[in-house]
């Protein structure tokens, strides 16, 4: 960029001609070619006006360019309220910013909370492992507590403990909401239960926060999506468009028993692609570079765990070889770190949409930074330079990338027996543009030359590798862990043209609107993002194309109250207030769209 000095500097260039002959021989080109310029400098300016209420403002042109250039980097939807049903809606706003509400809804949260589902790795089916009868009384507790909905909605029980509403709505051509949660919990480790301010199945609320395992994740989803129904059902709403819940209840295991069992039967109750679009827990809202953020997850990245399985002769440690089955794994393993995957940022990634909307509209993201994302969209010099800078992020190189982490391992039974065989489970999330395969390719052939230099017998997911029949001094194997390979979910079409994003950007805007325009927060902007783990809708896919992830809730500006999934987890409960609001604003607007 070149700098020009005035003063002492010396370095403008002088306007005034060395003679008045100079002066002479300059007049026509001027009159001819610089008044052309000057001409068209002053239409660009009389373009750039603005109109400002009832007054005209010359916006400098330096400073309309980032916002057209914000605009399609990232286009934002407008502030979406219902129109037929604006009355009500506004109604009931106002009814849930009452003290009567806060109390009323504190209450259902805090009841939920108490009654501990917790979820564990590994349980047999339902009916012949009695840990799942804690969702028994759960389900009372909803019954009590939302009389309105257990007698309008229709309720299935699927595979017991699975939960799904169906609210019929008046036009049966209208495909249905379908809004879902889980009621599991993580487990609360009995040894830190003297770290918890309050008791982690208290409900406890200390007039702001709302104490207790499932208050974040995910009863307040749950009960939040509960009571915007029931509140509904109160104001005397009918729907037109039908709205479906289901809630399944084993997410924090995988849902294997849950969420899958509700998908099988939902897909053969109303079909492929049945649904308008799909909200279920997931991203949330951060503050970012100086702009509040909602990252509604648009895809998931895909998991395979890839177990390592070393074997070699046994014997007394009092006569070792030079390398055990353990070191042989340890070499694997060294060789498996130093050899991942290298992250590439593309432009069909979540993550760059997340980045280019950084860079157009938060205002603490480097001019430098903001310059190279806007380019990357069309060039691929730019693209590189854009991710070598976001890189510098780790955990936005792990969303965009496959990573890897070694979170098992196993081998020998006793300090004098040589082990026979050690192996090691190694965790994968599979970028959403590459696959299952490419991850087992990729572990396959970077373990070879090791496996050839130890002389193993190298299996790789059912293929052999090394060749059959051929002398070997033990055994290298490669395979799915547990079965449970995932490949990468659809991304959900989120661009200017996808109406179910447009919705849920509009109504997610005029929520923070309705709940933080007093605050002094500001605006917010929707993203497109990702999340870094899987949820339940792994089992949704076939439902329908739209399928968000997304959790509308602020917990507030350096609060450092997360404890999801570790001591201390609590939800403000003016938070889980807005959460209501969003989810009564969704049903109302989606009521009213017309794809």
């Amino acid at each position: 960029m070149s700098s020009l000095k005035g003063e002492k500097g010396g370095m403008l260039p002088s306007t005034m001609p060395a003679s008045r002959a100079e002066y002479r021989t300059s007049a026509r080109p001027f009159s001819r070619v610089r008044w052309g310029v000057i001409l068209c400098f002053v239409s660009v300016c009389l373009y750039t006006v603005l109109i400002r209420g009832d007054r005209l403002s010359f916006l400098p042109l330096g400073d309309l360019a980032p916002d057209a250039e914000s605009s399609a980097l990232c286009p934002q939807a407008s502030p979406l309220i219902p129109e037929k049903n604006g009355e009500l809606w506004q109604s009931m706003i106002e009814t849930y910013k009452s003290d009567a509400f806060l109390g009323r809804a504190v209450n259902w949260l805090s009841g939920a909370v108490q009654i501990p589902t917790p979820s564990f790795d590994q349980m047999l089916p339902v009916g012949e492992d009695p840990r799942w009868e804690v969702f028994a009384p759960l389900h009372e507790y909803l019954l009590k507590v939302f009389p309105q909905t257990h007698a309008t909605l229709e309720l299935t029980k699927v595979n017991t403990y699975g939960l799904v509403y169906v609210w019929k709505g008046s036009d049966s051509s209208l495909k249905p909401l379908l809004l879902t949660a889980h009621q599991d919990v993580v487990p609360v480790n009995p040894d830190t239960y003297d770290q918890w301010v309050h008791p982690p199945f208290s409900g406890y609320f200390d007039g702001k926060l709302i104490w207790g395992r499932g208050s974040r994740d995910d009863k307040s989803g749950l009960i939040g999506i509960m009571s915007a129904v029931e509140s509904l059902l109160e104001s005397g709403f009918k729907p037109t468009r039908g709205i479906v819940l289901a809630f399944g209840f084993d997410e924090e295991t995988s849902g294997t028993h849950g969420a899958q069992a509700i998908g099988e039967y939902m897909l053969s109750r109303f079909g492929e692609n049945a649904f308008a679009m799909l909200v279920d827990e997931g991203g949330k809202i951060t503050k970012e570079y100086g702009a509040y953020i909602a990252l509604p997850s648009v895809g998931e990245k895909g998991y395979i765990d890839i177990r390592l399985s070393v074997t070699s002769p046994g014997g007394h440690s009092s006569v070792p070889p030079r390398h055990t089955s353990i070191g042989i794994l340890a070499a694997l393993l060294v060789q498996y770190e130093e050899n991942p995957i290298p992250p590439v940022l593309s432009r069909h990634s979540p993550m760059f949409s997340t980045a280019q909307c950084l860079a157009a509209h938060a205002p603490d993201v480097s001019s430098s930074l903001r310059k190279t994302i806007a380019k990357a969209a069309t060039s691929d010099k730019a693209l590189r330079a854009a991710q070598e800078a976001l890189f510098e992020d780790s955990t936005f190189e792990a969303l965009v990338g496959t990573t890897q982490a070694i979170d098992l391992i196993d081998g020998g039974v006793k300090t004098n027996a040589l082990p026979e065989n050690a192996e090691a489970v190694v965790n994968h999330r599979i970028a959403t543009d590459s696959s299952v395969d490419a991850v087992k390719e990729h572990s396959t052939a970077i373990l070879k030359s090791v496996a050839a230099g130890f002389n193993l017998s190298y299996t790789a997911f059912g293929s052999s590798i090394s060749g059959e029949g051929l002398p070997a001094y033990g055994t290298l194997t490669l395979s799915d862990a547990w079965g449970t390979a995932l490949e990468a979910a659809p991304v959900t079409p989120s661009g200017p043209d996808a109406a179910p994003f447009q919705l849920l950007s509009g109504t997610i805007k005029s929520t923070w609107k309705n709940y933080h325009s007093s605050s002094g927060e500001g605006d917010i902007v929707v993203a497109p993002s990702l999340v870094s783990g899987n949820t339940d809708t792994r089992f949704y896919w076939a439902l329908t194309e739209h399928i968000f992830r997304y959790n509308h809730y602020f917990a507030g500006s350096g609060t450092g109250l997360e404890g999801v999934h570790t001591i201390n987890e609590a939800c403000v409960a003016d938070g889980f207030i807005e959460i209501i609001g969003f989810f009564t604003t969704l049903i109302l607007n989606a009521d009213e769209a017309s794809f």
